[in-house]
């Protein structure tokens, strides 16, 4: 899953280290056993994990939380020349096309395609990065921000793009994306903007290994779980995150958000300690505490429970909310001096 503190490594307000621990220092004391290979299959009726080196792993409970892939649409040119921003090295990779662009005496085009979370959020930083020198275009197919947000989330992001003077194409569609342009169409116009950059946020789906599970799945790839979150024909295997379908009720699904996927992790665990020691497993209820989106630089807006606080003080909260979500004491000890330091 996309890490929500990816944005800041554009801005250099956080660094690598502190967003993306290696294993080895997560690790570091404890009895897990790491191994660094890449998933080839899992074959769910023997309990084997067939690994990229020719491993294959037997197990006891498997939990399943690989998350999803950025989807491509067929549009001309765009797996060729659009960025993507799920990881550390999409995130690395941006950043360094970035100072080859900062080099160049002129102002910077960059077109956002998706105008959700990523997109949105993308948008804000790179521009305040570039201290205001670009000109960035926000594409989305549908015809409203941030959808699938609250009207205070989606306030708050029009006003910062508003201010950054940046430009908005709703109900549109990428038709071509070239070196030095993208073609846009809405309805029945057809436009042609020349851009330095342009960046993919828009869809995920299913991981190839995932696919193939011989297990239950719905429409879109993710597989169906208990309200234990066990697999439903597997009950040793647990499945979290957006690699799943799971649900509160019969008719209400979890969203396939960091949010949603903590919260699994946690129940998660429980369960998995539960199953081993033959005790029962408790039922997932998801419970939504709002919604976070950084705005720019030292900026974001905060939604809960009715409360939208947005700003620098925002920024802050929302910074110490993801830092409090890291993995270790230790690690969350260093990031947050380091935050108070600078």
């Amino acid at each position: 899953k996309r890490q929500p503190l990816l944005y800041e490594i554009l801005t250099d307000e956080l660094q690598r280290w502190e967003i993306a621990p290696t294993y080895q220092k997560l690790l570091m004391g404890t009895k897990v056993n790491w191994i660094q290979d890449k998933v080839e299959g899992v074959n769910l009726k023997n309990r084997l994990v067939d690994l990229k080196s020719n491993i294959s792993l037997d197990y006891d409970y498997l939990v399943l939380a690989a998350g999803r892939k950025t989807k491509f649409v067929n549009i001309p040119g765009l797996e060729t020349h659009a960025l993507t921003f799920r990881s550390i090295f999409d995130a690395e990779r941006l950043q360094e096309r970035l100072r080859i662009l900062e080099t160049l005496d002129k102002t910077i085009k960059i077109a956002v395609i998706g105008a959700g979370a990523n997109g949105v959020e993308l948008a804000c930083k790179i521009y305040d990065r570039l201290s205001g020198n670009a000109e960035i275009l926000l594409i989305d197919r549908s015809n409203v921000i941030l959808k699938n947000f609250n009207y205070g989330i989606q306030k708050a992001a029009s006003q910062a793009i508003h201010r950054r003077n940046i430009r908005s194409l709703f109900s549109a569609n990428v038709e071509q994306i070239t070196t030095n342009s993208i073609i846009v169409s809405q309805g029945e116009r057809i436009m042609k903007h020349s851009i330095d950059l342009a960046l993919w946020t828009a869809g995920t789906e299913t991981i190839e290994w995932v696919d193939a599970l011989n297990c239950q799945q719905n429409k879109f790839g993710q597989l169906l779980t208990r309200p234990t979150l066990q697999l439903i024909d597997y009950p040793e295997v647990l499945a979290l995150g957006d690699i799943a379908e799971i649900r509160n009720s019969k008719t209400k699904i979890v969203p396939s958000t960091a949010q949603a996927a903590y919260q699994q992790a946690s129940i998660g665990a429980k369960n998995l300690k539960a199953a081993m020691l033959g005790k029962s497993l408790q039922r997932f209820y998801y419970l939504h505490l709002g919604d976070m989106l950084t705005l720019g630089k030292k900026k974001a807006i905060v939604s809960s429970f009715g409360i939208n606080l947005t700003g620098f003080v925002a920024g802050l909260l929302r910074r110490l909310i993801y830092i409090q979500r890291l993995p270790t004491m230790r690690h969350r000890l260093q990031v947050l001096k380091n935050l108070f330091k600078n």
